[in-house]
């Protein structure tokens, strides 16, 4: 991570960048598992029979990975726990959808999928600023 950090010359954060990624993980996190992730864990038995078939995974182990992306990754984005590891996941899953699940509809209809996949790479290239978990267990280590 430092390497990637160093060749795109990515910086410590201001005091307002650390405010704005606290923003950036609690909406983001929030509206992940509200609108998707929650309701797709409870329906799970409904919809798996017809979820997307991941590489053959079949749909309901598609579907567990889904949510736990869309459920468990998206909490631990929120509280800034494991930050980096668990914006991974959520980068796969909206991957997926954008370019698999939703690629013959409309661009507009793929929106949201390319929004929160962005804002999960922005996530994953800076970190969880100041104000998550991560700084307090880790802040010491960082050079």
């Amino acid at each position: 991570m430092a390497r990637i950090q160093r060749i795109l010359q990515i910086k410590p954060l201001s005091p307002t960048g650390d405010w704005a990624m606290l923003l950036l993980r609690l909406v983001f996190g929030g509206f992940m598992i509200a609108g998707h992730g929650w309701r797709k864990m409870v329906r799970f038995s409904d919809i798996a029979p017809d979820f997307y078939n991941f590489l053959g995974l079949g749909g309901g182990v598609s579907l567990g990975l889904t949510v736990f992306a869309e459920v468990a990754c998206a909490a631990l984005l929120i509280a800034g726990l494991t930050t980096r590891l668990a914006a991974i996941p959520l980068i796969i899953t909206m991957a997926v959808a954008f370019f698999l699940v939703h690629s013959d509809d409309p661009v507009l209809d793929r929106e949201m999928a390319m929004l929160y996949l962005v804002v999960y790479v922005v996530i994953y290239l800076i970190g969880p600023g100041r104000f998550s978990i991560d700084q307090l267990i880790f802040g010491a280590r960082k050079s």
